[in-house]
């Protein structure tokens, strides 16, 4: 038997659109001679819905439309759908109204509906906010075949592979009491660094341990601050690949069920990234165009100031959107220097872009004499420092504004936890590209974008970064090297660890002090911030769920933490 995988990219709210595609999907499918079409997790109102899904009229549009689809698909093609399906019980049980669940179309009408059991509510996911868990294992027979269903996160929760359980249930090993032939799972995994290989590695660990064959197909495309990758794929009896799916992109894969060996026979196997730079590139590129295309824009404008971040922002642009949709806005002030200037038109001839000048030098002036009464008898400052940022980021709204440019913001992830930004300056902006993107991780994407070709100048990646608000400042004046900033940052915002601990690990106690009070007093500022494409498991977006009013800093003083590891080490 064979089986079709649908890697979908469907636009969250547009039910229509979604079923169209599902149908294209369905009729090149059938025409390949597939009997079982699976596309992902709600692939029919688009992953994450969030709070369209409290609107009655949005879940009944997606009713309507499933059984509209039903009727349209070929009829000796069974088809899984990812959509809702309202809990008759809910009122009279006291739970949620709605299941997260998955359709078995065939024959022109619905003929099941599969429940997911396991409800995340991590991170960005916040399922239990509006679904109820599904109570029994899934699966349905086609062919004489039993075919376990589950959905996204009922496959992470094998205590074997992780070592612990985060549910009291692990729905694969029930059904593999139930006997299935072979396992199937529709998902939406967002993106971040290294995922699908922990995805493969988590799956293996399933298909070998129960010897069933699995098949996982996900989401493709950007929706909002997510990025879904794809890279679907399968797993025979003994956790070898019998195909996957490339990421990125949208895409029909088939595989076969052979009834004799009782196993999937091996197909198409797309070949993994070679580092994680391009794969994080490729997810920039991806989640930058989605996020264009779905909010209905068509070109992008971005201060160009001829520093590593804007540089590599404009880069993406390009390969997202096409040199003749972006906008490069260069704004020097007296404290400019003529490399910079040189750095930027330099960057702007290599990626073929238009390029403005408008200088900001008269502008300042117009701010030092409207302030002057008032900031007279005080020192030139952080606030005259901010006006030359917020004056650019007037501008660059301006452009926004008049030609209907979406503005992108360019800081880096660095900046965006210890707050070195600008409030309605540099901040501004409708999407920050890279806003969970480390300094450091900056650098090196620019190194492997120069691989073969010279497109960020190489000046641009050698000098020291420098924000160049007053003269011969660089980034290092307020902040430690940005190798020690990003493994203080990386322990302390996506691994957990305390101020003990990353003073354990060799960093100074009264740095990583300054760090982590630098990041508790910036939120009021990322609480602000343009929407950030996330890469990494710990990203500033809607999994960061920090106060704004907030005591707690997690170090009491450099005394208190360097007596502390004092006392660890003399205590052997």
């Amino acid at each position: 038997m064979k089986i079709a995988i649908a890697q979908l990219n469907p636009t969250i709210g547009d039910c229509c659109g979604n079923a169209q595609k599902i149908l294209e999907a369905a009729q090149h499918a059938y025409a390949a001679g597939a009997r079982l079409l699976l596309t992902p997790e709600l692939s029919l109102c688009g992953y994450p819905p969030r709070d369209l899904l409290l609107n009655p009229s949005f879940v009944e549009v997606m009713e309507i439309t499933l059984h509209k689809l039903a009727m349209d698909l070929p009829s000796d093609l069974a088809v899984l759908v990812g959509t809702v399906k309202e809990n008759i019980k809910a009122n009279a049980n006291g739970g949620k109204s709605l299941f997260n669940s998955i359709a078995l179309l065939q024959s022109g009408k619905v003929q099941q509906y599969f429940h997911k059991r396991l409800l995340p509510t991590y991170d960005v996911f916040d399922e239990k906010r509006y679904f109820e868990a599904g109570l029994q294992a899934n699966y349905f027979t086609l062919n004489g075949l039993d075919i376990g269903v589950t959905i996204c996160e009922d496959l992470w929760n094998d205590e074997e592979f992780w070592g612990k359980r985060s549910y009291t249930i692990n729905p694969i090993a029930d059904l593999a009491v139930l006997g299935v032939d072979f396992i199937i799972n529709l998902s939406a995994s967002p993106y971040s660094v290294g995922k699908n290989n922990l995805r493969e590695a988590m799956l293996k660990h399933s298909a070998i341990r129960f010897g069933k064959p699995i098949i996982y197909v996900n989401q493709v495309g950007g929706n909002d601050d997510l990025i879904f990758d794809g890279r679907s794929f399968a797993l025979n009896s003994k956790g070898e690949l019998a195909c996957r799916a490339p990421g990125y992109i949208t895409d029909l894969l088939l595989v076969e069920y052979d009834e004799l060996q009782q196993d999937l026979l091996k197909s198409s196997i797309a070949p993994p990234y070679e580092c994680e730079e391009e794969e994080i590139w490729q997810s920039l590129v991806l989640g930058l165009q989605d996020y264009v295309r779905k909010c209905k824009f068509s070109k992008v404008v971005l201060g160009l100031s001829g520093g590593i971040d804007s540089s590599l922002v404009a880069a993406i642009a390009v390969e997202a959107l096409g040199k003749e949709n972006v906008l490069g806005v260069l704004m020097p002030s007296p404290y400019s220097s003529d490399h910079s200037v040189n750095d930027a038109l330099d960057l702007g001839k290599n990626l073929g872009i238009e390029t403005s000048i408008v200088p900001i030098g008269q502008l300042m002036a117009e701010y030092d004499k409207s302030l002057g009464k008032l900031f007279a008898g005080t020192e030139f400052g952080l606030a005259e420092e901010n006006i030359q940022s917020r004056i650019r980021g007037n501008l660059l709204m301006a452009i926004s504004n008049k030609f209907g440019h979406l503005l992108l913001s360019t800081g880096n992830k660095s900046e965006m936890a210890v707050g070195y930004c600008t409030l309605y300056g540099d901040m501004n902006g409708g999407l920050a590209v890279i806003a969970d993107v480390p300094k450091t991780r900056v650098f090196s994407i620019c190194n492997w974008l120069n691989r073969n070709k010279k497109i960020i100048p190489q000046n641009v990646i050698s000098k020291p970064p420098s924000a160049e608000l007053k003269p011969g400042q660089v980034d290092q004046d307020s902040l430690p090297p940005y190798e020690i900033l990003d493994d203080i940052l990386l322990r302390f915002v996506q691994m957990h660890q305390s101020a003990i601990q990353i003073v354990a690990a060799g960093h100074k106690p009264e740095i990583v002090e300054k760090v982590i009070k630098l990041v508790g007093r910036s939120e009021f500022k990322r609480r602000q911030a343009a929407p950030g494409l996330k890469i990494t498991d710990r990203a500033f977006g809607t999994g960061w769920r920090m106060p704004v009013a907030s005591n707690w800093v997690g170090v009491k003083s450099t005394s208190s933490v360097q007596e502390v590891i004092t006392n660890i080490i003399g205590n052997g």
